[in-house]
């Protein structure tokens, strides 16, 4: 899904009007010295079990987790002179994007089917952006296919204007492919105005008048203007839910609305009825347009969060890993640092920006501090549920040669794509980079995306019979899936490493509430919460803000955050120098 799938277009429309409170918006300059610290053979950044941070305890800027929008978030503050730490509880950085090796097996935790990184200009993705303006760039391997398994057959579902519509004729029949077509013909002409303002314009205070509104009016109406009075009136639908445009064509073939509701899902966590039209809009214009391609990057999703640390250290940023933030402190309701779990404070001259999630920022903060309101909203804020993971390594022998790197089951129409144990989703990256895997081996991921449900696990004893009992139960769905995707040559005695992970597990190494993959905010209603929050000087980013979860969104809204921090000046240079 959106964290570990698919391109996710970011709602930035919203952002025209600023959610930040009025910003310090002063130019600093800071002198940098060396900290002291260990750097791994990534860059990052070791610590000893009890870590204090070395050199000066305390940052312009200081950034809780090294998720992709903690990182993106601090990366380009440190471009724009900011004196950041990042500070990161996990002994990797990446968040739910990291990745970790066992035996010469290197897994991919999350993120596994990407596009746009190689794309350039005001239409690329966010992440490939940020990674521009850091001087970062990621190799890739490129493909345009993925394996499908759903109630009706198996497969080959082919990216591109064209080669869908062969197996909707196969598997779904005539009326299906004109419905497609009708969908096309309808969504793809708005697609130039839902991806004419760039994520990285935006920033949270008035000054986006000029970053965004002014710099990108002209592209912007122009078009509306090649849309014509029909697709001009359509783009005021950009902001409601797809499945309001999937009526309004009267699309109704069983096959096509079940397709539909499977890629919402896929990238956002909701069916159509949930998703923004205008996220779904930008998916399309990046599958179903001419010569598009699907990329992988080269050495795992790993090589993503290295990027981006790389981008952090070269302008003098700082990660420390296996720092655990216990609170942030508050004085005067002005959030002034962070207490680490040893009892080191760390001061935040400017700032304190959580990557946490909305659950657990709060957590972090005294109650007493806080609006009632600002607390009710996010407790009652519907949560995504969690995950099955599961991560083997076993011999590539008698395994097709052909296999293919992403593979999605669908068991039951009926039960609905968000239905827990219905979908499962297979990655197994070494068939692109092979250093993935010791060699004539494979590496292999499959998972339950965000609705493995959180109350069956809850207060059980990860050393207990029961929780071992039913890591077997719940794990047997994606053995079945992977079994079905790799055919007879794959056995699960050929597997030298099987891991399952559950929500107890999200929750441990993430520091995730509940395991949850992020809000279930529908579209229609109710938005979500935004980087700003009641406490002077603490700002959020992430899954858990505007615009949202998904790989790009995060690295969008850690971008929006990094921009307000600084002056329109600095700002308008940095897109200026990217060529946006």
């Amino acid at each position: 899904m959106a964290l570990s799938m698919t391109p996710n277009f970011t709602h930035h429309y919203h952002s025209l009007f600023p959610s930040f409170k009025s910003l310090n918006n002063r130019k600093t300059v800071v002198a940098r010295s060396s900290n002291g610290n260990v750097p791994s053979s990534n860059g990052t950044v070791l610590l000893k079990d009890k870590p204090t941070i070395p050199g000066k305890s305390e940052a312009d800027v200081v950034v809780i987790g090294s998720g992709i929008g903690g990182l993106c978030c601090g990366g380009l503050l440190a471009r724009y002179e900011q004196d950041v730490l990042v500070l990161e509880s996990h002994d990797q950085p990446g968040g739910a994007a990291h990745s970790f090796e066992i035996k010469g097996y290197k897994f991919d935790s999350g993120p596994s089917l990407f596009s746009g990184f190689q794309s350039r200009g005001p239409q690329a993705n966010p992440l490939a952006q940020v990674l521009d303006a850091l001087g970062e760039s990621i190799p890739c391997v490129n493909y345009d296919s993925w394996m499908v398994y759903v109630p009706e057959g198996e497969f080959l579902s082919r990216i591109g204007p064209t080669e869908f519509y062969k197996d909707l004729e196969t598997y779904a029949g005539p009326n299906a492919v004109q419905e497609w077509k009708k969908l096309l013909d309808a969504i793809l002409p708005l697609s130039s105005a839902a991806m004419a303002l760039p994520p990285l314009s935006i920033r949270g205070d008035l000054g986006v008048i000029s970053t965004a509104a002014a710099r990108y009016a002209p592209s912007l109406l122009k078009s509306f203007a090649q849309m014509g009075p029909q697709g001009a009136f359509g783009a005021t639908k950009l902001l409601r839910p797809f499945s309001e445009i999937v009526d309004s064509l009267e699309l109704k073939d069983p096959f096509i609305r079940n397709w539909v509701d499977l890629l919402a899902f896929l990238l956002a966590g909701v069916k159509s009825n949930g998703i923004l039209s205008a996220e779904m809009i930008y998916m399309f214009a990046e599958w179903y347009k001419p010569d598009c391609s699907l990329e992988y990057p080269l050495h795992g999703s790993g090589a993503v969060v290295d990027a981006l640390v790389r981008g952090l250290q070269k302008f003098g940023g700082r990660l420390s890993l296996r720092s655990h933030v216990e609170k942030i402190v508050v004085e005067n309701n002005r959030a002034i640092g962070v207490e680490l779990k040893n009892g080191q404070f760390i001061r935040a001259k400017k700032a304190v920006i959580s990557n946490a999630s909305m659950w657990d920022t709060l957590n972090l903060l005294p109650r007493e501090v806080l609006p009632n309101s600002y607390v009710d909203r996010i407790n009652t804020t519907p949560q995504c549920e969690s995950f099955m993971h599961l991560h083997l390594g076993f011999d590539a022998e008698g395994i097709q040669k052909d296999l293919g790197i992403h593979h999605i089951v669908v068991n039951d129409w009926d039960r609905g794509v968000d239905a827990d144990q219905n979908v499962v989703l297979i990655s197994v990256p070494s068939v692109l980079s092979s250093d993935l895997a010791p060699p004539g081996k494979h590496v292999l991921h499959a998972y339950t995306p965000g609705t493995e449900p959180f109350e069956i696990w809850k207060g059980l004893d990860r050393r207990s019979d029961e929780y071992k009992r039913l890591k077997g139960e719940r794990s047997e769905v994606m053995w079945k899936a992977v079994e079905r995707a790799l055919g007879p040559g794959f056995s699960r005695d050929k597997c030298e490493l099987k891991l399952v992970g559950t929500p107890l597990t999200h929750q441990r190494f993430l520091r995730r509430n509940r395991g949850t993959y992020g809000p279930a905010i529908e579209a229609g209603k109710n938005t979500f919460p935004g980087h700003s929050t009641p406490i002077s000087q603490l700002y959020c980013c992430g899954d858990s803000t505007f615009p949202g979860i998904g790989v790009p969104a995060v690295a969008a809204s850690g971008a929006i955050v990094a921009n307000s921090l600084v002056s329109v000046s600095q700002h308008s240079q940095l897109l200026d120098a990217i060529g946006i």
